[in-house]
């Protein structure tokens, strides 16, 4: 089943184009406003949610709750349906509830200002400066909604997949040409899209379980299947509320194994293989613990005989894809993934054992790492462990490609493993280091800002037989060279006192 999400930047249009290709296709046609009165009869004030949006302010706990239910509700209502046919959704931000979905087409329809403004006024009887200020009302709340619930922006084309301009395509000939590009097959369903669906059917379906069972209603809570197993990460001081967890999810089908742990943010660690006896993964416990944090694994999956050639697995998917859609490839990859000696098990234990566990989930190449990696989760760090083993020589560049390309995605840090005890933990380093920069620091207090009127009055006295001219450039010189360093220097010390303390 087919999935195909078009986000509105014209209703009129878009709703019309959503129509026109339901009706070349056959597949069923979902509204926006369908699922917000579907959602409203669940319980969830959509309504109060949206004026809470709307008022530019912070949300409240109960109102950041309610969001997570109303995006778990839509998730859960597009996963239902696109798992018993193909659907086209057209509203707001479709493309951004199905995370990590190959078979997802993401669409995007805009018009031109002055044909929405000429709409709003037949529509809602305005004159055209109303109905100017009208539209460029809903789009800054549509930008703000896709901001306050999922931290991107709603005008960002990477979003999307294809772009669909009114003023140059009717939505007659743009549903002609979206029925092509649906039968591609990098939009062809898969084994491995099917199960991301289904993961998401479950952890949606988890969620507002939780949020509807009385004692754990007001639980803020971060939940995530793989395959059944689900996890369930709560705050600290939500502890006896969690104790309820199990006994909101018993009647949850489809569950094989849960994970309840206690998490004020996440990390993530991506590894080839995991060694739970290694010193770095006893750093990055030790870090978990220092942030309340719950650690989440990604195990980097690539094929043996494409490592052999040094071609990562997405590759060979993009070229199989030209022939059988990707779908013999994808059930050769579900088949070939054993997690089984990669030390995934071993480390979720461990995890589990203090209490830090954030769940599992794989992905197959860098560029499905990327894509599965949701820019919604509070993420605070992450950690790129042993990857690119197979390269040889190239196995440092790669991983120095990929921590930058992830850096510039996320916007949270991003770091390999043999970093971790110098960026976050208190060794023997850091000892020296505090040590020397407090040395330093006693000096240049004692010769310097103890000393600042003679200095000054030195500096600007002319006693000494120079240029006046010269001495001005030299102070100014001076003090632009010092400063930094004095910074530096003092920033330094206090750092190392931080993670002394265990503190950041």
């Amino acid at each position: 089943m087919q999935i195909i999400c078009l986000s509105r930047g014209s209703y009129e249009y878009s709703k019309n184009l959503a129509e026109k290709l339901a009706s070349k296709t056959g597949y069923t046609c979902i509204s926006r406003e369908m699922i917000t009165d579907e959602a409203t009869a669940f319980g969830i004030p959509v309504g109060k949610l949206e004026m809470a949006i709307m008022k530019k302010r912070p949300l409240s706990e109960e109102m950041s709750i309610e969001a997570d239910l109303y995006k778990a509700f839509v998730t859960q209502y597009l996963c239902e349906k696109g798992l018993q046919q193909s659907i086209i959704y057209h509203g707001r931000t479709g493309h951004l509830v199905l995370p990590g979905l190959s078979n997802v087409l993401r669409v995007r329809a805009i018009a031109d200002m002055d044909d929405r403004i000429k709409f709003a006024m037949n529509r809602l009887n305005l004159s055209w400066e109303k109905a100017k200020d009208y539209n460029e009302l809903v789009d800054e709340d549509i930008r703000r909604w896709v901001r306050i619930l999922y931290n991107v922006d709603w005008d960002d084309p990477s979003l999307y997949d294809v772009t669909i301009n009114a003023a140059h395509l009717s939505a007659e000939n743009a549903a002609s040409a979206l029925v092509q590009v649906a039968q591609l097959p990098e939009f062809m369903v898969t084994p491995v899209s099917k199960q991301r669906l289904e993961d998401l059917l479950l952890s949606s379906k988890c969620r507002l379980a939780i949020g509807k069972f009385e004692p754990t209603c007001d639980l803020k809570v971060t939940v995530r299947a793989d395959k059944g197993n689900v996890s369930v990460t709560y705050l600290p001081r939500q502890t006896k509320e969690a104790e309820m967890i199990p006994k909101a999810l018993k009647d949850i089908k489809g569950i094989k194994s849960l994970v309840c742990t206690i998490a004020t943010t996440n990390i993530l660690y991506i590894a080839e293989q995991f060694n739970p006896g290694a010193e770095a993964f006893d750093h990055l416990i030790n870090i978990a613990e220092k942030w309340n944090a719950s650690v989440e694994l990604v195990h980097l999956s690539y094929d043996s005989k494409q490592e052999e050639n040094g071609d990562n697995i997405s590759e060979k998917r993009t070229k199989s894809k030209e022939a059988n859609g990707g779908i013999l490839d994808d059930m050769e990859e579900v088949d070939r993934l054993k997690i089984a000696g990669c030390g995934v098990q071993e480390s979720m234990n461990k995890l589990i054992q203090v209490g830090r566990s954030g769940g599992f989930h794989s992905a197959y190449g860098s560029s499905s790492l990327v894509n599965s990696i949701s820019r919604t989760e509070n993420n605070s760090l992450i950690v790129v462990g042993d990857v690119f083993h197979s390269k040889g020589a190239a196995k440092k560049r790669l991983k120095r490609d990929l921590i930058s390309q992830m850096a510039d995605k996320f916007h949270v840090p991003v770091i390999g493993t043999e970093d971790l005890k110098s960026h976050y933990l208190f060794g023997p380093k850091q000892l020296i280091s505090l040590v020397v920069s407090g040395v330093f620091g006693v000096i240049l207090y004692l010769t310097i800002f103890l000393q600042q009127e003679p200095i000054l009055k030195f500096l600007s006295s002319g006693h000494i037989p120079s240029n006046p001219m010269y001495l001005k450039i030299a102070a100014a010189a001076t003090l632009a060279v010092s400063v930094p360093i004095i910074a530096h220097i003092i920033g330094g010390f206090f750092e190392n006192i931080l993670k002394l303390a265990k503190l950041e």
